[in-house]
């Protein structure tokens, strides 16, 4: 039987993590604490930071973490805080010294950036050797905010390599499928209310794609490469090894 995704677990096989096939968001990786440096607080870069809500993740792991936020000119999320540091640049040239940081973080913004390509290699140079990047983007997501574009988990894998960077893990967020119906039915309360459990929690398709999975006793990495197959978006963690 030739199984959904068994494309990209052959062509992505070191990205396909075997730990778990839960649906993930980008807030995992800043619970897990990568990049964290003992003795020292985290230098954090958060790209695209919108209204700059990750920086309440980060005080609660690492109350001392010297995070900055940045933005482009007219984002229509950009909201500074008071609290926060937070510039905005170009959106492609990153206003810091190389091996600035050991975490940039961008949950849910390459899809809106005009020019993906130079901005991860800028994204390489601002971070330290063994720094890492880390964050989430749309694959099969509908037209939303001014967005450009949707990936697919090895055209983004290959963006990675060119930028120099290392792709160490791609883990399916919510599906497309129910990304496309919430765009489709009226929103508000108590629509949104409906539709919010399922950002966190497993969205329709992939409650499904669990049960598939056990009906064919697939493996974790086997479940993760169908799930990426039909998700609308997809968390990712790479890291600078040179």
């Amino acid at each position: 039987m030739r199984l959904p995704g068994r494309e990209l677990e052959t062509l992505l096989p070191s990205a396909l993590p075997s730990d778990h096939a839960r649906q993930t968001l980008a807030d995992s990786f800043i619970d897990r604490e990568v990049g964290r440096t003992d003795g020292e607080p985290w230098r954090v870069l958060d790209l695209g930071c919108g209204a700059g809500s990750s920086v309440d993740f980060f005080r609660a792991r690492d109350p001392s973490v010297h995070w900055v936020g940045l933005d482009v000119p007219g984002s229509p999320e950009y909201r500074p805080r008071a609290d926060a540091p937070s510039m905005t640049f170009d959106g492609v040239s990153i206003p810091f010294a190389a091996g600035r940081f050991d975490v940039v973080y961008c949950k849910q913004v390459l899809e809106h950036v005009r020019h993906p390509s130079p901005l991860l290699a800028e994204v390489h140079r601002v971070l330290r050797p063994g720094g890492f990047f880390a964050g989430s983007t749309s694959q099969l997501e509908p037209f939303h905010s001014l967005s450009m574009w949707g990936y697919t988990p090895l055209g983004f894998a290959e963006l990675i390599r060119e930028a120099g960077l290392n792709l160490t893990e791609l883990r399916p967020g919510i599906d497309a499928l129910t990304l496309i119906s919430r765009r489709l039915v009226r929103r508000g309360q108590p629509f949104d209310r409906w539709w919010a459990r399922w950002w966190g929690d497993r969205s329709p398709l992939n409650r499904a794609i669990d049960t598939y999975g056990r009906a064919l006793r697939l493996d974790t990495r086997s479940v993760n490469a169908t799930k990426l197959l039909f998700c609308g978006q997809f968390a990712f963690l790479a890291q600078r090894v040179d």
